[in-house]
């Protein structure tokens, strides 16, 4: 026998509280059991013969002999261990870097695409709307081309489009059918290029014809007219022709404007800056300007560039004002505050295209190129000009035949031009 409270041999409890104790320390020091799963024993193999081993207790407290929590806690691990799926710290998985080189590329490309989408789409839209109505092979007997490119600019007095109120408003009167009220070649080159007005007025010989309409030849019978007699009769066709026999010089291209639509450019470009060298008061197109560097809108542009009576050089002032107004709207066109901007682009395109008639072969390149070229007068790169005068008969403005030829020669060779106009 043993003796109280001795343990009974064997018993391997040592000097435990009671006997449900394993520890010398009190029941109720120790925390809960902390079960350590894993692959069961196989039968026969446990601690006690066939029943499965318990989970082992070191230090009295639940740990596993490890100074931290049981690593097979939960299988869970939660606060460490290295097996969980987020690595060492057993958090989620972090995002990658942005791959930021990747995000430009793809960025640049969609830009690129979108510019270009744009800009194909804008041109056939404004391919379209080009009034191509001259039939320039309808003009027979013509000089031959020369170097360079020549564009017959027109402004004419056709009202199409306009009501009434519109037609007061600009003091455009109400006549029908059209006339040319202004004429302008504009030679481009290497040599920069060259402006050079045909007053209305010029006297001039309508020379053999087909009609644009009929297709009827009518044969020269030597008719001295006035130059805007010629597109009073049979329209841009004879025009060109009568340009042509009269001159020498090999139009490439035609380019009109009307009334309205001048003054829709005008005001869809806010206004075009220029500088007006006198008074103007003019009853008859309605300009009513003040000298000075101003802003005028399409109502007073248009005044401006029609107005010849209060002039004292009558159609040759009157020229040069149109010339100067031009070359200001097509240098105001072309900034980048005009092509850059799409709510200004569009409404002046728009503006544009829809009031011009030029030729078939007249494309939106030859276009870009006449406008681009009056700029280059504006700012000095060019020449602008009348057609030399040699004197007046009959109210009809004579050209000076010898200087004319002059002109026209250095034109057709595309040099640089010496001949000085009016």
């Amino acid at each position: 026998m043993t003796d109280w409270p001795e343990a009974r041999p064997n018993d391997n409890r040592g000097g435990r509280y009671g006997r449900g104790s394993g520890s010398a320390q009190p029941e109720g020091a120790r925390v809960m059991r902390q079960v350590r799963r894993g692959p069961a024993a196989p039968p026969g193999q446990g601690a006690y013969g066939g029943v499965p081993q318990q989970p082992s207790y070191v230090d009295g407290q639940g740990h596993g002999g490890h100074d931290g929590y049981d690593s097979g806690y939960n299988t869970g691990q939660v606060y460490g261990g290295s097996g969980g799926p987020g690595g060492g710290d057993g958090y989620a998985p972090q995002r990658p870097a942005p791959d930021w080189r990747r995000r430009i590329k793809v960025t640049a490309i969609t830009l690129v695409t979108v510019l270009l989408v744009t800009t194909v789409a804008t041109y056939f839209w404004a391919d379209s709307k080009l009034n191509r109505e001259v039939d320039l092979s309808k003009v027979i007997e013509r000089p031959e081309k020369g170097e360079g490119t020549n564009y017959l600019i027109v402004g004419s007095d056709s009202r199409e489009g306009m009501s009434d109120e519109d037609k007061k408003k600009l003091h455009t009167g109400s006549a029908e059918g059209k006339r040319t009220d202004s004429m302008m070649i504009l030679h481009t080159g290497g040599n920069g290029p060259t402006l050079i007005s045909l007053p209305r007025d010029s006297n001039v010989e309508i020379p053999s014809f087909k009609g644009s309409d009929s297709g009827k030849t009518y044969p020269a019978t030597g008719r001295q007219v006035k130059l805007n007699a010629a597109y009073a009769e049979d329209g841009p066709e004879l025009l060109v022709r009568t340009v042509e026999f009269n001159t020498g010089l090999h139009i490439d291209h035609y380019v009109e404007i009307g009334f309205g639509g001048f003054a829709s450019i005008v005001d869809a470009v806010g206004g075009v800056e220029i500088d007006i060298p006198q008074d103007i008061k003019d009853t008859k197109s309605g300009a009513d300007l003040k000298k000075g560097k101003q802003t005028l809108n399409g109502e007073e542009a248009l005044a401006f560039v029609r107005t010849r009576y209060a002039l004292a050089g009558s159609d040759l002032d009157r020229t040069k004002n149109q010339q100067k107004f031009l070359s200001a709207l097509a240098n105001q066109v072309a900034t980048p505050g005009t092509v850059l901007n799409p709510f200004k682009l569009y409404p002046t395109m728009g503006a544009g295209l829809d009031s011009l008639i030029v030729d078939e072969d007249m494309g939106l390149f030859d276009l870009a190129d006449m406008f681009w070229s009056m700029k280059g007068v504006s700012s000095g790169e060019g020449t602008s000009m009348n057609m030399p005068i040699a004197g007046s008969s009959g109210g009809n403005l004579l050209w000076d035949k010898a200087k004319v030829k002059q002109l026209v020669n250095e034109l057709n060779n595309d040099e640089k031009v010496t001949v000085k106009g009016n």
